[in-house]
């Protein structure tokens, strides 16, 4: 299967293009786009790399793409792009978590707990059941730093994947009482190859019900909130 990744979830993105099937994965060519730039370089972006690997629009066979935790605009614009391709092309769409991505990163199977650094001294926490390379979502959630800690030192997951240098270096003066791994975003590519086992096995999202998750509201929303109480 030919399969095309987005990821615009950071403050920068990519998107990947790959082949493969239950027992293979091959990444053909990715491209980064940066920051601030994803209106109007994502689809010359994507119309590049397939032209460049000799692919038309109509060969993909289904779309991975970042469903978040992450930039709001940068989310938006992803999955907009996704929508919109998905339903000319009539073809189908996986939603993957970076969170849950970056959960299959971890060769143990059992609890795995994955952070993200959410800024404004919040953590993105997400908990899962990885069995294989599949990650089942168990929770997912924000916390405070303080939160953070605790959860190392009292929570279930015994390994811990943390992508941010900050937040490896809280971890490891809090005492965790869980194995800590740093490892780096693989952006794109890491997120269409969880996309690809999704689409093989059938986890996919109609184009209407695709949408961010976000796990933070908005600072319009927050706004709205404090607005109204008394």
């Amino acid at each position: 299967m030919l399969v095309l990744g987005i990821d615009t979830s950071g403050k920068s993105g990519g998107i990947t293009l790959a082949e493969g099937d239950s027992e293979s994965f091959r990444v053909l060519g990715s491209s980064p786009i940066a920051g601030g730039t994803f209106s109007a370089q994502l689809v010359p972006t994507v119309a590049a790399l397939l032209e460049k690997h000799g692919f038309a629009a109509k060969d993909i066979g289904g779309f991975a793409v970042a469903s978040g935790p992450g930039s709001f605009t940068g989310l938006r614009v992803g999955l907009s792009a996704v929508k919109g391709l998905a339903e000319v092309l009539g073809k189908p769409i996986a939603a993957v978590s970076v969170l849950e991505a970056l959960a299959t990163l971890t060769p143990e199977s059992g609890c795995v707990a994955v952070a993200l650094d959410a800024g404004r001294k919040e953590v993105f926490w997400g908990l899962y059941q990885l069995s294989g390379v599949t990650a089942t979502r168990v929770a997912e959630e924000l916390l405070s730093q303080s939160e953070f800690v605790r959860q190392l030192r009292v929570g279930t997951a015994r390994n811990v994947i943390i992508s941010d240098l900050s937040l490896a270096e809280l971890a490891g003066a809090a005492g965790a009482n869980a194995r800590l791994r740093l490892v780096e975003r693989e952006g794109s590519e890491l997120i269409t190859r969880v996309g690809l086992r999704k689409l093989l096995a059938g986890e996919t999202i109609s184009v209407d019900a695709l949408d961010a998750n976000y796990i933070r509201r908005s600072d319009a929303e927050l706004f709205s909130s404090s607005k109204g109480k008394p």
